[in-house]
């Protein structure tokens, strides 16, 4: 994913953690490499104080956080006996004292923390918690969706020629984060999941349409959606299922991709999308 989607992931994370769990403050960052974490947005601060603030494992309550790989809270920040006092100086800048940190893990490994403040000294109820654990998964899945689409962009530039059995991988794999996408309710993101997928079925292409390809064939999201279905093998029904639609809809969907493509079977239509680099 690229840095400034991250960044946008992050911010809109902090600002539906504030939302929903009622928090005056959030702030929070991810990994910019395997050992370095800064918090990098902030949402209800009045200072800069902790913008840029490099967090040590085991340190501090994000370090803590970091190193037990689980939610922390303390009522009150400056004189918490289950944290070491590092950043105080940052913290008491800002003036936070009862303050929350849960981690953002994606396939085992930490990739930041979410921290969500009061600046009095009471205790976060489990509505405070129960947000920012949930804007977490939120952007834990995100960031599995975006590292999807990566690694597979990667693999088909890297491997132009790649063996049949990588290939079907790809695509089926590509089916799988379009039906994703059709699961987020967040707008923004499911339009860079889209992006992505795209970017994969043009990489597959070497970035450029056959040209025995149909010129100017233009399908709607949910046409290539099912057409990505039907490349991985669904029948109708499956893809109904996969999709969220009526096995009714699906059909509808495929006759007037076929129509597009000026294809006379399910299977003609793929090798024409493929052609118009909508698939990998």
């Amino acid at each position: 994913m690229a840095e400034s989607d991250r960044t946008v992931d992050v911010r809109t994370t902090l600002l539906r953690m504030r939302r929903r769990g009622g928090l005056p403050v959030a702030f929070g960052g991810l990994f910019s490499s395997a050992r370095q974490f800064r918090i990098s947005e902030l949402a209800g601060t009045t200072t800069n104080s902790l913008r840029g603030l490099a967090v040590t494992p085991g340190n501090g309550l994000g370090g803590k956080v970091l190193t037990m790989s689980r939610p922390i809270s303390v009522v009150d920040y400056p004189v918490s006996r289950a944290i070491s006092h590092e950043y105080d100086a940052a913290v008491g800048a800002e003036g936070l004292r009862s303050m929350l940190a849960v981690p953002v893990v994606v396939r085992g490994r930490v990739r930041g923390v979410l921290y969500g403040a009061l600046r009095q000294p009471l205790a976060l109820g489990d509505r405070a918690l129960n947000a920012a654990m949930e804007a977490a998964r939120e952007l834990e899945h995100s960031l599995a969706v975006q590292d999807e689409a990566h690694r597979l962009i990667t693999v088909t530039q890297a491997q132009p020629e790649a063996d049949p059995a990588l290939w079907e991988e790809v695509r089926e794999a590509h089916g799988d984060l379009r039906a994703l996408a059709q699961q987020v309710t967040d707008p923004q993101l499911r339009e860079r999941i889209l992006s992505a997928c795209g970017r994969l079925a043009k990489a597959s292409s070497g970035g450029t349409a056959d040209p025995a390809a149909r010129p100017g064939v233009e399908l709607s999201p949910r046409e290539v959606d099912v057409l990505a279905c039907v490349a991985s093998g669904a029948t109708n029904s499956a893809a109904a299922d996969r999709l969220g639609l009526r096995p009714e809809t699906v059909k509808s969907y495929l006759r007037s991709s076929m129509r597009k493509l000026g294809a006379h079977t399910r299977l003609h239509a793929v090798v024409e999308a493929r052609r118009a680099g909508l698939l990998p």
